[in-house]
């Protein structure tokens, strides 16, 4: 009797496909999953009061009960910065990873008070991870712009997947941990089934430099300081800080750190070693205002222009400890990550109206991708001359440039998709194609928790129209007691105060006199009870249709009503009759 068909293997990318970020994939074999990486992204400028920016996670909440465990391939906030986040929604019972990402993973997750959810387990380079039945992992040093980083194989009934996790060729690494190619091209002549490969870099020709060649202009950076050097860089950015602390002991130059999350990679980086440096060579912020100029330095996050980050605050001169003056240096060691440029030379600009020089740009050497660019992916290509082939991490247009590449190199075009966060790739042993879809999306978070569509719109309404405010107390029998309180915020008028609140309280006396029989209820004749809720709902449309009359736009209405609170009998027959005949006269002279 023949074997039956084996079931496809299902890759589907839930997060970091047409985009830079939040890279999140799941694989999936009948009914056990695992998942590679859960990054987050940054908000936009229309992402009002939004702190980070998730995946949308319902495909896991809804098949959590088949999660094996999770791959971590490296550190970097894009990669692990959503697990404390979904560990509040689903159980992922084991995350195996390399020993700098598990070190930094564990703060997160104390600090998010999920710790205790699932279990964090370090691994070495060529070691191999049994997830389920179906899934084995073997991990395998590869070369990025962080510590401790690996591309994974993945084992599964219909073949092996390698994954490269974000990755460039750095032949003359900084720590010395060199891509391990032997095994990859073990891999490569063996047979693998599927390569899935950073895409960031594919529209670039050539390699990506060394990190190793930023060495030599960051020290003439240093050698031409005349006074504080201050120096901003990603915090994770591993062996680009060990490189500045090596300059700041041969420059005789005392260190003092700014910025939570460089302080916190700094200090996993020392105790695991891959940052070498005395405990001398660090000083407060208090202490180092006591050395000379030429002989500080300041090293503070801030590279993208994030709003809140050390260099940014310093650049608006609201840093409560840092002021720029004139003879300091700033390097910007670092590109922007597309979407940041204007935040950044914003930043750029009020750093040097404060008399500091500022060296950036890519025409200075100071930074080098952690990515690879087409020469590298080719590599990549070669060594492991896969039967089929997946760009994933990067914009459509690099998507598009990495599958150009692939066919360069001999991989026929029918075997490769573009595919979008949510699509299921389903693999078998002769074939590779897109089938059904699952929900991708975002989900976005503030202090809070998550911000829903509706939240978002109306923040977006505050942000473009404004806010208008009315407060109003209407008395038992229907009438305003005093004038109402009115206060537009963020509208722009050339109406009067006062006229606005004349024209709020006839709005208001107008529609009490029109409706109020409509929401009184009597029983012989006697008034026992009022529809407030729904006087209040047709008040509101009423100030809502006189602001968009006057104002041409669609500013926000907060109506704030008092009136009384039980439903007692509130007035006699008799008052209730000498308020409709005052009402009947008034809409008759009207």
């Amino acid at each position: 009797m023949a074997n039956a068909t084996p079931s496809p293997l299902k890759v589907i990318p839930l997060g970091g496909l047409h985009e830079i970020g939040k890279n999140t994939c799941v694989f999936e074999y009948e009914d056990e999953i695992i998942l590679l990486d859960a990054g987050l992204a940054f908000p936009t400028d229309g992402m009002h009061g939004v702190n980070i920016v998730l995946p949308d996670m319902t495909y896991l909440r809804e098949n959590q009960h088949k999660i094996k465990g999770m791959i971590v391939t490296h550190g970097h906030e894009d990669h692990i910065g959503g697990i404390p986040f979904h560990l509040k929604q689903f159980d992922i019972p084991v995350i195996y990873g390399p020993r700098l990402a598990m070190a930094l993973l564990q703060g997160k997750l104390e600090e998010a008070g999920v710790a205790g959810k699932t279990e964090l387990r370090t691994v070495g380079p060529r070691e191999i991870v049994r997830y389920g039945k179906h899934f084995f992992v073997e991990f395998m040093r590869n070369t990025h712009s962080i510590a401790d980083s690996f591309t994974v194989a993945i084992h599964t009934p219909i073949g092996v997947v390698i994954h490269t996790g974000d990755f460039k060729i750095d032949h003359t690494p900084v720590d010395g941990e060199y891509f391990d190619f032997q095994r990859l091209a073990e891999y490569g002549e063996k047979g693998v089934l599927c390569l899935i490969s950073d895409s960031t870099n594919s529209e670039l020709p050539g390699f990506t430099p060394s990190e190793r060649s930023v060495f030599p202009n960051l020290d003439r950076a240093f050698s031409q300081a005349k006074g504080r050097l201050l120096i901003t860089t990603f915090a994770s950015s591993v062996h680009r800080i060990n490189m500045i602390l090596e300059l700041a002991q041969k420059h005789n130059r005392l260190v003092s750190v700014l910025g939570r999350s460089m302080l916190n990679v700094i200090a996993h980086a020392r105790n695991l070693g891959y940052i070498k440096c005395p405990d001398n060579l660090f000083e407060p912020l208090q202490a180092i205002r006591n050395h000379p100029d030429h002989k500080v330095v300041i090293l503070t996050t801030g590279s993208q222009g994030e709003p809140m980050a050390a260099m940014s605050r310093i650049a608006r001169k609201e840093h409560r400890q840092i002021q720029i003056r004139p003879g300091d240096t700033v390097v910007f060691s670092a590109n922007p990550i597309p979407g940041n440029t204007i935040s950044v030379v914003n930043t750029i600009d009020q750093l040097m109206i404060q008399g500091a020089a500022v060296v950036y740009g890519r025409d200075k050497g100071i930074h080098v991708s952690g990515h690879g660019c087409q020469e590298d992916q080719k590599l990549m290509l070669s060594l492991t001359r896969p039967k089929f082939f997946l760009p994933v991490h990067g914009e459509h247009r690099m998507l598009i440039k990495h599958a150009e590449t692939a066919q360069s190199v001999g991989i026929p075009a029918e075997n490769m998709v573009i595919i979008d966060n949510g699509d299921v790739v389903e693999l078998t042993n002769e074939s590779i194609r897109i089938g059904s879809k699952v929900p991708a999306g975002i989900e976005l978070m503030d202090t809070a928790g998550i911000v829903q569509a509706n939240v978002l719109q109306e923040r977006q309404r505050l942000a473009e129209d404004g806010l208008v405010t009315v407060a109003a107390v209407v008395s038992a029998n229907g009438e305003l007691l005093t004038a109402p309180e009115v206060h537009l915020r963020g509208v722009v008028t050339s109406v009067d105060h006062n006229k606005w609140r004349v024209w709020v309280k006839e709005s208001l006396e107008m529609g009490l006199r029109n409706r109020w029989d409509q929401y009184v209820t009597l029983e012989k004749g006697v008034q026992v009870d009022v529809d407030w809720e729904g006087l209040k709902a047709y008040l509101e449309r009423e100030l809502q249709g006189l602001f968009r009359r006057e104002l041409q736009t669609r500013a926000s209405l907060l109506f704030l009503m008092q009136y009384p609170q039980d439903n007692k009998p509130l007035v006699n027959q008799n008052q209730v009759t000498q308020t409709r005949r005052q009402r009947s006269t008034a809409k008759a002279a009207s």
